[in-house]
Order: C-alpha cells, then sequence, then structure tokens
C-alpha cells in the first residue's frame, strides 16, 4: 500500500509526496534526509494522508494534487 501525503513546512509551504510509510517518511523529512525541498524548511508536520493501492495509483495522485492551488490543497486538508 503506498500513501499520498501533503507536509506544512516552517514558512507556510506545502509540499506533496508519496510512501509507504508515513510516519518514517515524516521522520526522514525532519531529520534533513527527506526532499531537499524540505530541508531548509523544517520543521515539518504531516496534514494529509490517503491511501493509494499502488505506486502507480500513488503517483497519479501526487500529480494531481501537484497541479492543484493553495488554497484548493488547503480545502483538501480541511476536509479530513
Amino acid at each position: 500500500m503506498y500513501y499520498v501525503y501533503i507536509l506544512k513546512c516552517s514558512d507556510d509551504t506545502l509540499y506533496t509526496g508519496i510512501t509507504t510509510d508515513p510516519e518514517r517518511r515524516l521522520r526522514e523529512h525532519n531529520a534533513g534526509t527527506g526532499a531537499k525541498y524540505t530541508r531548509c524548511r523544517r520543521p515539518v508536520s504531516m496534514v494529509y494522508t490517503e491511501t493509494a493501492e499502488d505506486r502507480s495509483e500513488a503517483s497519479k495522485r501526487e500529480a494531481e494534487i501537484k497541479s492543484l492551488s493553495k488554497a484548493q490543497k488547503l480545502a483538501l486538508v480541511r476536509r479530513t
């Protein structure tokens, strides 16, 4: 199982990614070993997750979320 997630960064930006283990991935981002984007924007917090059956589905959903405006992403986060 894969997860699509959104992180809120310390500079109030949002980062979207995929993983098989959201807790581990959050630790990696906060340790500075996650994505380059989040390294200088720590600490980050996980504000949204959704499940996907496989990597392909997760990647497609990640692309959909990344194409949303920040307001649309925040609305998605608020719905959960």
